[in-house]
């Protein structure tokens, strides 16, 4: 790593000299703008508006404009402001960690020792940690005066630059204003999916999914050229990404919860928790007999959370659920010898599924 700049943490009388280095580094694939037509590199030019030439960075200063009024600033005024001169990192407080909002962390850097002797900086360090506090610091970095938080990590300290207090914008969303009404049920099927999930968090079991993917079309774009086939390329993964179907609240978690648990990988898992709510579901009118041909996941509260029964059964869940139900209330008005011949014939028709071999699954489990 080089070092991005050098100074002191004074820390009351004891000074602490550090260098800085960056803690954090971007490994995104980098890309350039071509024109689509030619693949000719599109670059972007410094440009003066009154000359029309094309001016060199060095040559270049800044201003600010008021009113219609210029005002030009030169490198020199710039480096003449006292702060940006400041080598110095000042502590000012020491604070609980906790009263650190995380939406202010904006940079982090690491400090090493800048002195033939780390003493003073392994004293500061053990006092953070003998207090355990963090350190409020200000400090000018890159034309900037800042705000950071000095705290340990491992044995290294470290200083996170934080946004200043009218940099964090207000939220205030008209939505979130008016009253929601979350049933008691729906609470402890979110709150079972929280502990279904609950795991420590280890950053290195995490990938960057869109990089990756990045990097598999580049090299199939290197491999076939123009006839590249993106659907061939990325077709299990897109067949993983799901229908994106809308479904209510509850129908979600308990989908959620049958997945995680392992009762929604397979359509035997499905009939499994459609016999445990078996009696209820017969009152609902072959409402659930039609779902389950139809494919839709068995919805019984009591498997998904292990609690109480829903007190009314889930019967009216999907589109094809509605319609199996009502075409059988329409089989029981007409004829019922026509009825149940056409029931007979439906079932000699449609292929064997798991949702059909439950009520066997469950005479073998009785027995």
């Amino acid at each position: 790593m080089r070092a991005i700049w050098k100074g002191a943490i004074a820390f009351g009388l004891v000074n602490v000299p550090v260098k800085v280095y960056s803690a954090t580094e971007d490994h995104d694939i980098s890309l350039h703008q071509v024109h689509n037509a030619d693949g000719g590199r599109i670059r972007y030019q410094r440009r003066c508006e009154v000359c029309s030439k094309i001016i060199d960075y060095e040559d270049i200063d800044k201003a600010y404009e008021d009113d219609g009024r210029t005002v030009m600033l030169t490198r020199e005024e710039l480096k003449s402001i006292p702060a940006e001169n400041s080598h110095e990192i000042d502590v000012v407080q020491f604070v609980p960690a906790d009263q650190l909002d995380p939406i202010m962390f904006e940079k982090s850097y690491y400090l090493e020792p800048d002195s033939k002797s780390p003493k003073a900086y392994v004293l500061l360090r053990r006092a953070l940690e003998d207090t355990d506090r963090v350190a409020i610091v200000q400090f000018a970095l890159r034309e900037k005066t800042r705000l950071g938080a000095l705290r340990i990590r491992g044995d290294i300290l470290m200083l996170q630059s934080l946004l200043w207090a009218d940099e964090v914008r207000e939220a205030s969303f008209p939505a979130l204003e008016t009253s929601i009404r979350i049933s008691a049920q729906e609470r402890e099927m979110s709150a079972a999916l929280v502990d279904s999930m609950a795991a420590d968090f280890e950053p290195e079991q995490f990938t960057d999914d869109y990089q990756l993917q990045l990097r598999q079309l580049i090299d199939a774009k290197l491999e076939k050229g123009e006839s590249l086939d993106t659907e061939e390329t990325f077709g299990a993964v897109a067949a993983e990404a799901g229908t994106g179907e809308v479904i209510d609240l509850m129908e979600a978690l308990k989908r959620s919860l049958e997945k995680k648990r392992g009762g929604g990988a397979s359509a035997g898992g499905t009939a499994e928790s459609a016999g445990a709510g078996d009696a209820p579901k017969k009152a609902a009118g072959g409402g659930t007999k039609a779902a389950a041909s139809s494919g839709a996941p068995a919805r019984s509260a009591s498997t998904a959370s292990g609690s109480k029964p829903a007190s009314k059964p889930a019967v009216r869940r999907t589109p094809a659920s509605r319609t199996a139900a009502s075409k059988t209330a329409a089989d029981k008005a007409g004829d019922s010898d026509a009825g149940a011949g056409k029931s007979a014939a439906a079932k000699g028709a449609a292929p064997k599924t798991a949702a059909a071999k439950a009520p066997a699954a469950r005479a073998r489990k009785g027995a």
